[in-house]
């Protein structure tokens, strides 16, 4: 047995399911943990039953069957639910530190490992002296090359999304792929050892080791050619192994050949092969004995080489004594043609069929809305609030900025209402005002500058806490170091990318202070203007100066043609004010509607989800097409936003011009224009209240966003300073 090689297990720990899945159904689902208290446990003995025993195929089963429920678990459950999964490597020392990830994928990827190395110590395990000893081996290292295939194209995708530098070297492609090899190869070896007992012809025994010496190249291949972590992940002897067997194998297929050449009295192609044979033969001979091989292989390495010089000697002399036959070159000899008696190989059923290892009864959390459909859910609601937000409500918000924008260009509508009301304040400024004075907006955006300041000043608090950590990590691993050597980059190296989001996040702090120092002085510049908003309407009237006054004491009237084109001017700037009311109420129609279909989108992809078996692998853009269904009703709303748009171009083209022909036919009235300017200011003040108070919102929920993401990140140094200090543990 000891001539063949073993995949060892991935030690695992136990871990505590519990807590982590109760919290992340109790934050994410519409669900109440405890409906799910006995999946819970039923998962936690699944995977105690597949961690805990020893090597037999009642171990493989309970490992098919956790599988076959994690296949449905991840179906159900995002990845990262935050599960510490943690797993040594393949070929790690006893004492050596687990890798540990929040990653279901990778526990799944591991299951898999784990049942590929029970297969291949089964199969070691059995007796090759007897044809049903081998048939048993064959099987078992089928499954386990099948398992590796399906893991290969199924399982790892999965893990693909992690960081290089996260994902363990034993489950590299390489790594699984010379594995896959490699179990290949043994099978195939295992089917030559059953031919060789039957008896078959050396004809075909020889393209059989022709196949196996094929394989076990293949497997040598991929790690001669991998990266140097992968070659180094495995023991020193195992590409010495390979690479003996390889020769080996040629050598036998070679010599097996010239047997089969010597009985159709082909003498001297008999020679030319036995020749090869050697050749093969003494490589392999010198590849285990110098790379720490097992003796087992020296020792079949060293009896094909001496039976082959044995064969040569007498061939040699019967062809010069007797048959005297020309010997070919080497390179003129015909190709081996390979050949197999091993079945093709498959995953076994467990893996592709799992509902025969699970009825939809048994399935873990049948009841939880698949996480894709969850998932798709949350993505359909952010694209349309998304959609809302910038193709309505953004877009409304523009279009009534440049109304507000071309009408203070054009001094309106103060010089209408100077003109229209030679006295008092205008309706719509009053409204202005009192809208300002209810909302106490000086003392609001004072309070509100400073409740901006204080978050800006809790970020930065909670960014420096988290720098704390990394430098109190950072000293006692240099404290560590003046003791002894450690065996891991010091902290500057291997906390370099969390320092580099500190560094990012401290450049967007200090940009958003610059943005903050812009808004407290617009404030400063504004403040005694918006605060003459909040006056009574006597102290605000007295402010303003009337265009009344002439020698004879009577009201001032603008001429004729003036009073037409204020008029006409004032007919546009009320379908202007319809058409921003007429927006006002698309936004508010569109966002009744978003509203009422929280239950709509859910329903769909419920019904869609139902639809699929209980352990496919679902994936948001599987419900893509509901997604853009319901999103299709917001379509109307936009179309109705953007025919707005053309209609305020033409209004504010014929507002532009018609102010021209009011400005030139109104009289050069200096009470007037007097009055013009204190109306336009007011106006302009209460724009600028609007303006900066949408600042400060903006602001307030940004400080808010950014806080929960530096919460995150301060945990991230917690856990990486935990990490460290129990590697050092």
């Amino acid at each position: 047995m000891a001539n063949l090689l073993t995949i060892p297990l991935k030690k695992s720990y136990e871990v505590d399911i519990q807590t982590p899945v109760r919290d992340y159904i109790q934050q994410h689902c519409a669900a109440h943990p405890n409906q799910f208290k006995d999946d819970i446990e039923r998962w936690q003995k699944l995977r105690r039953d597949y961690v805990d025993g020893g090597i037999h195929m009642d171990r493989v089963d309970a490992a098919l069957r956790y599988h076959a429920q994690l296949v449905c678990i991840l179906a159900k459950l995002p990845t990262d639910i935050n599960l510490a999964i943690p797993y040594a490597h393949a070929f790690a020392s006893r004492n050596a530190l687990p890798i540990t990830l929040n990653n279901l994928a990778f526990e799944r990827v591991c299951v898999l490992f784990n049942i590929v190395a029970l297969h291949s110590q089964l199969a070691a395990a059995e007796d090759r002296s007897n044809q049903e000893g081998i048939k048993r081996a064959v099987l078992n290292y089928r499954n386990a090359a099948g398992t590796l295939h399906y893991m290969i194209t199924k399982a790892l995708p999965s893990l693909h999304f992690l960081p290089d530098d996260e994902v363990p070297a034993d489950l590299s492609e390489d790594f699984l792929k010379s594995l896959e090899y490699l179990m290949k190869a043994q099978a195939e070896e295992c089917g030559w050892q059953n031919a060789k007992l039957a008896s078959v012809k050396n004809g075909l025994v020889a393209r059989l080791a022709q196949k196996t010496a094929s394989e076990y190249s293949a497997a040598a291949d991929v790690i001669a050619h991998a990266s140097p972590e992968t070659k180094g992940s495995f023991p020193s002897h195992w590409l010495p192994h390979l690479e003996a067997k390889r020769s080996h194998f040629y050598a036998v297929a070679q010599y097996r050949k010239s047997i089969d050449e010597n009985e159709g009295n082909k003498y001297g192609v008999e020679l030319a092969r036995l020749t090869l044979a050697q050749l093969h033969a003494k490589t392999a001979y010198d590849r285990a004995r110098r790379g720490g091989v097992v003796q087992t292989v020296v020792q079949d390495t060293k009896s094909l080489l001496d039976n082959v010089a044995k064969d040569i000697a007498r061939a040699e002399r019967d062809n010069d004594l007797i048959y005297h036959q020309d010997v070919p070159a080497h390179s003129a000899l015909p190709e081996i043609v390979i050949a197999s008696l091993i079945p093709k190989i498959e995953p076994p059923t467990g893996l592709t069929q799992i509902h025969t290892l699970i009825s939809d009864d048994q399935v873990l959390f049948k009841d939880l809305l698949a996480w894709a459909a969850r998932e798709a859910i949350n993505i359909y609601n952010d694209r349309k609030q998304n959609l809302i937000e910038e193709r309505i409500i953004s877009a409304t918000r523009d279009l009534d900025e440049l109304i507000s924008q071309t009408l203070r260009e054009l001094n309106l509508p103060a010089s209408l209402e100077a003109l229209e009301r030679p006295i008092g304040l205008p309706p719509s400024l009053l409204k202005k005002a009192e809208e300002v004075r209810l909302a106490n907006g000086p003392a609001t955006i004072n309070a509100s500058i400073e409740d901006v300041q204080r978050l800006a000043k809790q970020d930065m608090d909670i960014l420096n806490e988290a720098l704390d950590i990394l430098d109190e990590e950072a000293s006692e691993d240099e404290a560590l170091r003046k003791e002894r050597p450690l065996p891991r980059p010091p902290s500057h190296e291997a906390n370099a990318v969390l320092v580099e989001k500190a560094s990012r996040y401290r450049n967007i702090l200090e940009e958003a202070a610059k943005s903050d120092e812009f808004v407290r002085e617009k404030w400063d510049d504004w403040e005694q203007n918006i605060v003459e908003l909040t006056w009574d309407q006597a102290d605000l009237e007295a402010a303003v100066p009337s265009s009344t006054i002439k020698a004879t004491g009577r009201l001032s009237a603008a001429s004729p043609p003036t009073q037409v084109n204020a008029r006409k001017l004032r007919a546009l700037l009320d379908d202007i004010e319809r058409l921003k009311r007429s927006r006002a109420r698309i936004i508010e129609q569109a966002q009744n509607v978003a509203e009422a279909d929280e239950e709509v989108i859910r329903s769909r992809v419920v019904r869609v989800s139902a639809g699929f078996v209980k352990w496919a692998d679902m994936k948001p853009a599987m419900f893509e097409d509901q997604s853009d269904e319901e999103l299709a009703k917001y379509d109307g709303y936009v179309m109705e936003v953007e025919e707005s748009e053309r209609k305020q171009v033409d209004l504010l083209d014929e507002i532009r011009a018609r102010n021209e022909v009011f400005v030139q036919s109104r009289k050069e009235d200096p009470s007037v224009r007097e009055r013009e300017a204190a109306l336009q200011s007011l106006d302009l003040s209460y724009h600028k209240y609007k303006e900066i108070k949408r600042n400060l919102e903006e602001g307030y929920q940004f400080y808010n966003d950014l806080a929960s993401i530096l919460l995150q990140f301060k945990e991230a140094c917690k856990q990486w300073r935990t990490q460290r200090k129990q590697e050092i543990q």
